[in-house]
C-alpha cells in the first residue's frame, strides 16, 4: 500500500531539494550590492506618496477584484465539468446553466456599478 505513494513522496523530496538548492545557489553565486535605490519601496514605478494603512480604497478597486473573481471561479469550475460532461448527462448541463446564470447576474451587477468604466 505504501509503495504506491513512494513516487509521490520522492517527487515532493526532489521538489523541496530543488527549491532549497536554487535559493542557496542564488544567495551564494548572485551579486549582493545593496544601495539606496534597490532598498527603496517600489510601487508601480512611483515613489509611495503616503502610508496606506487605515486609508480607504476606491470602489473601482473592489469592482475590478470582483470581476476577476467572477471569471476565475467560472474557469476553475468549467474545466473539470467539461472533461467529464458526457458521463454526467443532462442534469449536469442544467446545473452548469444555473451556475453560469448566477455568475451572469454578478456580471450584470458589475456592469451596472461601472466595473468596466475607466476614468
Amino acid at each position: 500500500m505504501l509503495s504506491e505513494y513512494l513516487p509521490i513522496l520522492l517527487l515532493f523530496i526532489v521538489a523541496a531539494a530543488f527549491a532549497v538548492g536554487s535559493i542557496a545557489a542564488a544567495s551564494l553565486v548572485g551579486p549582493s550590492v545593496p544601495n539606496p535605490t534597490k532598498l527603496a519601496a517600489y510601487e508601480s514605478g512611483n515613489e509611495p506618496l503616503a502610508d496606506v494603512k487605515g486609508t480607504r480604497f476606491s470602489v473601482q478597486f473592489y469592482l475590478v477584484a470582483m470581476m476577476f473573481l467572477i471569471f476565475d471561479i467560472e474557469t476553475v469550475f468549467l474545466y473539470p465539468w467539461a472533461v467529464v460532461y458526457r458521463s454526467l448527462g443532462w442534469f449536469a448541463l442544467g446545473q452548469m446553466a444555473i451556475f453560469i446564470g448566477i455568475l451572469g447576474v454578478a456580471f450584470v451587477y458589475e456592469l451596472g456599478r461601472g466595473g468596466l468604466e475607466w476614468d
